[in-house]
């Protein structure tokens, strides 16, 4: 027969063992939950084809902030067949000298709700930088450009690449 001071230090036992199985599920639940969290964060990481095809940017994540830079070109090199195209429709003189092969045309996304926003998005073809925000849906990534509100904006749609 039990004393009732061993059943007291049972019962203290039983409380302290149900208060750490308690905190071992309430850690075990929060990292699945942060661990899908990074895992729908990264969803843009990759290569994906413009909507043209004619240009594929690599999405790579740095500290937290999501980039894309042009990784192939159809027309990688000017009309001598030699020479690496350059951005001259840049509005920055200084960038107009600098190579479209690597530049980065995406800059400084955060994940949240879902989608990337507090980016922007730089357009060779025209030489000027949007405000962005950037969503997944059925399987491709949509890229809206805007100036103002997103309401106002023009999207693209860019598909996964090999």
């Amino acid at each position: 027969m039990l004393s009732p001071a061993s059943l007291f230090l049972f019962i203290e036992q039983s409380k302290k063992i149900h208060y750490n199985m308690k905190y071992i599920a309430l850690l075990a639940i929060s990292f699945i939950l942060s661990m899908a969290t990074y895992a729908q964060s990264n969803a843009i990481v990759g290569k994906w084809l413009n909507e043209e095809k004619d240009g594929k940017v690599e999405i790579y994540e740095t500290s937290g902030k999501f980039y894309g830079k042009l990784v192939w070109l159809k027309h990688t090199y000017e009309a001598d067949g030699k020479t690496l195209r350059k951005d001259s429709k840049n509005k920055d003189a200084k960038l107009r000298e600098r190579t479209l092969l690597n530049a980065v045309i995406l800059t400084g996304f955060r994940f949240e709700d879902g989608k990337w926003v507090d980016g922007q998005v730089y357009d060779p073809k025209s030489g000027k930088t949007y405000s962005c925000v950037i969503k997944i849906k059925d399987g491709n990534m949509e890229v809206r450009g805007y100036v103002g509100s997103p309401m106002f904006g023009r999207t693209a749609t860019f598909t996964k690449a090999n």
